[in-house]
């Protein structure tokens, strides 16, 4: 069983029985309404205190496998539940499995600045006017904090790291020797809603971001803290201004990501991959060690490692300029036949 939320950045909410939960998020009880739940999770990580949701049949193997104590399922897979789950029927079981976790997680909230000498490791860390540190915090030696720079609760902040002005940092664990320039926003909820039959709904975004030794993170870039996994940047990775990192990312070391560039959620970045500026990642996808992404790229697939590619969708290279050129001579044969038509 997977940890769940980090108890630094989530507060723990009072378990109800699943009779009680169903109640409160409209769903039906179908069995086990007198079981305790007290958190949710995933499919492959929940466990017996835990409320799971299947959201679609591709997931079936992994419904039949979970250990959650409660699962939410549609109609169609009570049947496919494990038989010593409790079920909850929904039609639109991604919602209510959001509206649950608003009722067993939630963030802890910055009521109350903490002073300096509770937070800073000793007198070498430097803070500039205006900063504001939440309980629980914690930055290492010879770190510089920049004016009006918020550091949320429970955040953790490694040695001589250098950060700017107006920076926000929530729900983060930052390594040792990290740039993050001006306006940098570390740790917002990620980009999540499932569907239900009053609208969109939220769904709570419930882990965390990491950025490892070395990390540097341009002015005004975001990147979002995991739905329930992490987001993860790996050592000496170098990110430009204005570049947008979505929730669960996975991007490895050496890696360079110029101005512009976006990443979608659930994409994996091996080592030593680069990317030029404007250069745009589908979600859920997977970019091999040592590939090179084009600028204005616009990546819908997997990229294997060492190749780089081109254009939108984005395409090996040498594809890529074969295609361009014979676009060309069409376009160039066309123009000449329409010059001599009116001839």
């Amino acid at each position: 069983m997977g940890r769940g939320p980090d108890a630094r950045f989530f507060e723990q909410l009072p378990a109800l029985t699943v009779g009680e939960l169903a109640g409160r998020i409209g769903g039906e009880l179908s069995r086990g309404g007198d079981r305790k739940v007290s958190a949710v999770a995933p499919l492959a990580t929940a466990g017996a205190a835990d409320v799971a949701f299947l959201g679609d049949r591709k997931f079936l193997p992994a419904l039949a496998g979970t250990a959650a104590g409660c699962v939410i399922v549609p109609a169609s897979a009570v049947e496919a539940a494990p038989a010593g789950a409790a079920v909850i029927v929904s039609s639109e079981s991604q919602a209510a499995w959001a509206r649950a976790s608003l009722l067993f997680h939630r963030p802890v909230p910055l009521v109350s600045a903490a002073a300096a000498a509770d937070v800073i490791e000793d007198d070498t860390v430097v803070l500039a006017p205006g900063v504001v540190l939440g309980q629980g915090a914690r930055i290492g030696r010879g770190t510089r904090v920049g004016a009006n720079t918020v550091v949320g609760p429970g955040v953790q902040i490694g040695r001589d790291c250098v950060i700017g002005s107006n920076v926000s940092l929530g729900f983060a664990l930052i390594g040792d020797r990290v740039r993050l320039l001006s306006g940098a926003r570390i740790g917002e909820p990620g980009f999540g809603a499932a569907g239900s039959r009053s609208g969109p709904v939220d769904v709570p975004q419930l882990g965390r971001v990491i950025l490892q030794d070395g990390v540097s993170v341009g002015a005004n870039s975001c990147i979002d803290r995991g739905a329930y996994d992490d987001t993860v940047v790996g050592e000496n990775t170098k990110i430009d201004n204005l570049v947008m990192i979505g929730h669960n990312c996975v991007i490895g070391r050496n890696c360079l990501m110029a101005a512009n560039t976006g990443i979608s959620g659930s994409v994996t970045v091996g080592d030593g991959v680069i990317f030029g500026g404007k250069a745009g990642v589908g979600d859920h996808l997977a970019i091999g060690e040592g590939a090179r992404v084009a600028a204005g790229a616009g990546v819908l697939q997997d990229i294997p490692a060492g190749e780089t590619w081109s254009g939108y969708p984005a395409k090996p290279l040498r594809q890529f300029l074969r295609e361009t050129i014979w676009l060309a001579k069409q376009a160039s044969g066309k123009a000449r036949a329409g010059k001599a038509g009116n001839e």
